[in-house]
């Protein structure tokens, strides 16, 4: 027995959310006694990367180097994820929960004959049956969900988890699968990608600005913020309506949901569904020049004030540290 993690890359590097999704796969395998950590990696990632599974708490990484895995094609990732899991004869399948993560699990279900839970966040309880609690209402309340069949698939949310760094050495295992032309028969024309140094599903911190940054030519003090912060950049639904921001840097209920260790909400009300798209970040600060923001109802920290004059400071201070 084992249980197998599903490991998503992008431009040459591992997600941290499957590594996270690697660490819960460890704890929950010494909790249960379920046997060795295996994780699967599809399409073109270097071994350096994949070396990474080790210290996060893999003992193997299969990978399936096969070329037409690259573009991530839901059917096709299926079926390898499908016919690894039956060869190591696993009880139970970890990935993060993702776009892509959703549209995989939700076809491994089918194959597997599996119950699935989505947006983990704690290791099972097994006192009586298998009950999973997970996140719902955009991260509002918590559900717990029994679990009675013999395979399992589990969804963690981002930062749900410590991420293990002291795991030995990973062994790597090139694998070549027969993966049925018809779960090819889906092409991607072209794909449109958000820019930025940091993506905003990948941050661990994010500063967002509002409209309370008075037009696109002030943003400059966002930027600088997020750059020495190594954090990604974002904005409220009207700052991106009326064309300061570009539409992918929008965070909120009909936008981008993040769940940064860290979110600064700048010049942002905080209307319900920006509140929504950010609820599950663990640290929220908010600097609003309005004391009676809502936003201020949700933040751990606050700082009324002018944020013109605030963030000169903020950027000051945070360059003295480093």
């Amino acid at each position: 027995m084992s249980v197998l993690v599903y490991i998503e890359h992008a431009e040459g590097s591992v997600k941290k959310t499957s590594l996270e999704a690697i660490s819960y796969a460890k704890a929950l395998s010494e909790k249960l006694s379920l046997g060795e950590v295996i994780a699967v990696a599809l399409g073109a990632i270097s071994t350096d990367e994949l070396s990474k599974a080790g210290p996060a708490g893999a003992s193997k990484v299969i990978h399936v180097g096969d070329q037409k895995l690259n573009d991530g094609i839901i059917q096709a990732h299926a079926e390898a994820v499908a016919q690894v899991y039956k060869k190591v004869v696993a009880s139970t399948l970890v990935l993060a929960k993702s776009s892509l993560g959703d549209a995989v699990a939700a076809r491994l279900a089918i194959k597997l004959d599996a119950g699935l839970v989505s947006n983990v966040v704690e290791l099972p309880d097994t006192t009586s049956g298998y009950k999973v609690k997970r996140s719902i209402y955009t991260g509002k309340a918590f559900a717990e969900t029994m679990v009675n069949t013999e395979n399992k698939i589990l969804a963690v949310k981002k930062n749900a988890v410590d991420l293990k760094t002291d795991g030995p050495a990973v062994v790597i295992e090139e694998v070549t699968l027969e993966i049925p032309a018809a779960d090819f028969v889906t092409s991607i024309t072209s794909t449109d990608k958000a820019t930025g140094e940091i993506l905003l599903p990948e941050a661990d911190i994010v500063v967002s600005g509002g409209r309370g940054m008075k037009g696109p030519e002030n943003w400059g003090m966002i930027e600088e913020l997020a750059k020495e912060l190594e954090a990604a950049t974002g904005c409220s639904k009207p700052v991106s309506d009326i064309g300061w921001r570009p539409h992918h840097e929008h965070v909120g209920q009909t936008g981008v949901k993040v769940a940064p260790t860290l979110y600064i909400a700048v010049g942002i009300s905080g209307a319900i569904q920006h509140l929504a798209g950010v609820n599950s970040s663990k640290c929220i600060v908010v600097i609003n020049k309005d004391p009676e923001a809502p936003f201020f109802k949700a933040a751990d920290y606050g700082i009324v004030g002018d944020a013109f004059e605030i963030l000169p400071k903020l950027i000051e201070a945070v360059k003295a540290q480093k």
